[in-house]
């Protein structure tokens, strides 16, 4: 197996994973906004999941850097900067004092980022596709040279 198409295909699930873990805390703050959850049990779910997001966008980013393919280094940095300003700031946990006057801008934010890795995860089956493509391809030639 090529190793682009190998790295495509992580990607993907990469991808795959941050999108459930934001669609995930989406779902928590829909059912905290419905008082379907209790808003210790919501922060609890939200916050055990956010430095693990943290640290997959980063390596996520870095991956792209270590691999040089720039154009989507340079989309997933600004996630990757502002989650590294959360964490600075100390504000990447989900606050249980002040969880219904910041609940609209958490599930703004968390919809924003949602729809941005859906973006990076068009783009990236894009490639995983010409990925494909060309190792089939490639393996065809190699099969009619003998």
């Amino acid at each position: 197996m090529s190793m682009d198409l190998f790295f495509w295909i992580i990607a993907f699930l990469i991808n795959l994973a941050l999108m459930a873990s934001t669609f995930y805390q989406i779902v928590i703050l829909t059912d905290l906004e419905a008082d379907y959850i209790n808003i210790y049990d919501s922060a609890t779910s939200i916050n055990r999941i956010v430095l693990p997001e943290f640290i997959v966008q980063g390596v996520f980013c870095a991956s792209f850097l270590l691999t040089w393919h720039w154009f989507m280094f340079l989309i997933t940095v600004p996630v990757t900067c502002y989650h590294v300003m959360l964490f600075l700031k100390r504000q990447h946990l989900f606050d249980v004092t002040e969880a219904f006057r910041f609940l609209n801008a958490e599930k703004k934010f968390r919809l924003i980022k949602l729809c941005f890795y859906l973006v990076i995860f068009a783009i990236i089956t894009g490639r995983l596709a010409l990925s494909v493509f060309e190792f089939l391809s490639d393996a065809d030639d190699a099969t009619h040279l003998f």
